[in-house]
């Protein structure tokens, strides 16, 4: 296997990243160029995640030149070992569908304690009830959670860590689940230095049409992404902690980066879908769609219903980069619309394969 860092890469950052390596068994060999420095890893680097490894910032991409074991005879195994992880309470703030879901999935899939806490008491009634929670998260018992998960709007988080960051114990994990994460990480990476805990912002790349506790469920992160924006994102052997922590929920990737890039990335990602699918169906056409759509329809329209207080608050946070993907797709369109208004078949027939080639390399085809 061999490692290509990228060229700003410090002197301690690829001593900590070799001693990660040797910690795991196998001889580092570093070979440096003017432009690249590469390390070759020699031994048996089947226990060594590639995607974990190539999730650091310092990384430009990670190749195995062999595999120890047949691709036929190796299965996949599940990301992290709770037992490991030491966390045995875990504290969920709203439990709405995030929320509720991941109170269910720890308790499902866990030993851990489970606490919660919401705004509606009924359901946090019905949430002890139906054995997801042990008991209510209240400020006497908030102090005994290794884990504490806010699933919360963005300010709302924000508040939460302000208000009960005296009573959270020193050590603890707060990693919360909101849309956007320059904000939140820049608040909540100051409070929890100044207490003694440690803060990290996430972000679950799963959801459904509905909302509401109602609608969680265990299952709900099976196979889906895990994005986690720690305050030191070179930190490999903190990952795998996180990915202990996290593996009752039974996540298919954990993905690593900045509050920035994430932020950028789900501009496009997940943003600019919901504007789009909501600015689609408002065409008078779409009154009459039934009998005549298929889906197409349905998967433009999909997350054109949505909650307007959430996401007005995480587009507003987000403008920069949402109106450069706005601006972007804008200028798209209007070539489209050239080419139609002219009858121009052949801009038109190049831009289509233009899209469609852009989908090929988007996809690896």
């Amino acid at each position: 296997m061999i490692a290509v860092l990228k060229q700003d890469t410090t002197e301690d950052q690829l001593h900590e990243l070799t001693e990660w390596f040797e910690n795991q068994g196998v001889k580092c060999h570093i070979s440096r160029g003017d432009y690249q420095t590469i390390i070759g890893l020699v031994g048996d680097t089947s226990s060594i995640d590639i995607e974990l490894v190539e999730s650091l910032d310092i990384i430009e991409n990670v190749k195995r030149i062999s595999e120890p074991v047949h691709k036929s005879e190796k299965k996949k195994a599940k990301i992290g070992d709770f037992d490991r992880s030491g966390v045995k309470t875990v504290g969920v703030v709203g439990l709405g569908l995030i929320g509720g879901s991941f109170a269910k999935a720890f308790k499902e899939h866990s030993n851990a304690k489970v606490l919660g806490m919401d705004i509606d008491e009924t359901i946090c009634q019905f949430a002890k009830l139906d054995g997801t929670l042990d008991d209510f998260l209240t400020d006497d018992n908030i102090g005994e959670c290794d884990l504490i998960i806010p699933a919360l709007y963005n300010q709302a988080i924000i508040d939460f860590v302000t208000t009960k960051a005296p009573l959270i114990k020193k050590g603890a994990l707060v990693i919360d689940t909101g849309g956007l994460k320059r904000r939140v990480c820049t608040e909540c990476y100051k409070i929890a230095n100044e207490y003694g805990f440690t803060f990290i912002g996430g972000h679950p790349m799963a959801g459904k049409k509905f909302s509401g506790y109602k609608h969680s469920t265990g299952k709900l992160f099976r196979d889906a992404s895990m994005i986690v924006v720690p305050e030191d994102t070179s930190d490999i052997s903190f990952f795998e902690h996180i990915e202990d922590v996290f593996s009752p929920c039974r996540f298919g990737s954990i993905t690593i980066c900045s509050a920035e890039k994430h932020d950028q990335m789900i501009a496009f990602t997940s943003e600019m879908a919901h504007i789009v699918s909501n600015a689609y169906i408002k065409s008078p056409t779409a009154k009459e769609h039934k009998g005549y759509s298929a889906g197409s329809y349905k998967d433009m329209t999909r997350v054109a219903w949505l909650n307007e207080d959430m996401w007005t608050e995480i587009f507003l946070e987000n403008r920069d980069n949402l109106i450069f993907e706005l601006e972007t797709i804008i200028k798209y369109l209007k070539e489209y619309e050239e080419a139609l208004k002219n009858g121009d078949a052949e801009t038109l027939h190049k831009i289509l394969r233009d899209g469609k080639l852009a989908k090929e390399e988007v996809d690896g085809i």
